[in-house]
């Protein structure tokens, strides 16, 4: 049984301590599918995948957000880019192909997790968390530890065709004022969090899950939010990008090959530009004259 393609919040009635679940299914078999990624590199780029969703979900912003792992190991890049409307797409390149159970620290040495938050109004944001834990639930746990200082755990599992993250995170102190009592709520919690198993995060279905792990607790579960694979790109954006491009370039590729042919690096699909169709993207645009009263 594979969990479907959601996000779903929960609250700890009398706590300050929230919770998600994300379940990634077809939508990562989608992102994944004009691609022949090695198994390893499919089970990390889906936890980023669920890890992007679960970030972007604690997040109130409109517009995009990329998770970018980079290094000089095996991986060179692993992308994930996401939006406020739950929707994402995800890349991978590599060097030489890795083996089947290579971990973080065997794929990514040294490496580093660009976190950019690129929101419609407001400024652009960057942050940037080393790579230096064995897994990547521990690094974006000290990622949410060092950016908004609140007590977080994630968990992130992933086969290479589904993949799903569980987070836990204790709130400002709203209905819980006693600083102990917050910090012995919140470690028993993550204590029986921690019993969590990959197959269970994988397969289980959240309102079962909770039950399994906290079901002495009294949960406030939330509607399931639907989340979906998406390519952002299109014929104008990569027309927009075109111009950008030096015309004696253009004109030297053109005199080669006849037509300009640009694949998007996401989801390969091709975009072709007759020397025509750049002549017209390339001519100056011309204003209609203004009238004087």
């Amino acid at each position: 049984m594979t969990i479907p393609d959601t996000a779903q919040r929960f609250l700890f009635e009398n706590t300050d301590i929230r919770g998600e679940r994300v379940g990634l299914s077809s939508s990562l078999q989608a992102a994944f599918e004009p691609h022949a990624y090695p198994q390893a590199i499919r089970s990390l780029l889906g936890e980023i995948a669920a890890a992007a969703v679960l970030l972007s979900t604690t997040l109130k912003f409109q517009g995009t957000m990329s998770l970018q792992a980079r290094s000089n190991g095996p991986v060179s890049v692993l992308m994930v880019e996401c939006t406020d409307q739950r929707t994402f797409r995800a890349i991978a390149r590599w060097k030489e192909e890795p083996a089947d159970n290579a971990d973080l620290q065997a794929l990514l040495p040294d490496g580093q997790l660009v976190i950019t938050v690129d929101p419609v109004k407001g400024k652009r944001y960057q942050g940037i968390v080393p790579l230096e834990h064995p897994t990547l639930a521990d690094c974006f746990a000290q990622y949410f530890q060092q950016s908004e200082q609140l007590p977080t755990s994630v968990w992130l599992a992933s086969d290479g065709d589904n993949a799903s993250g569980f987070l836990l995170q204790a709130l400002p102190a709203t209905v819980e004022k006693d600083e102990k009592v917050r910090e012995e709520r919140w470690s028993h919690l993550t204590t029986l969090a921690h019993t969590l198993t990959d197959e269970e995060l994988l397969s289980v279905e959240t309102e079962t899950l909770l039950h399994r792990l906290f079901h002495e607790e009294d949960i406030r579960l939330f509607d399931a939010e639907p989340v979906s694979y998406r390519c952002t790109c299109s014929r104008e954006r990569t027309a927009t990008a075109l111009q950008t491009v030096d015309r004696r370039e253009l004109e030297d590729i053109l005199a080669e090959q006849g037509e300009i042919n640009m694949d998007c690096q996401f989801c390969n699909t091709r975009y072709s530009f007759s020397a025509d169709e750049v002549a017209d993207l390339l001519a100056p645009r011309q204003t209609s004259p203004r009238t004087l009263h």
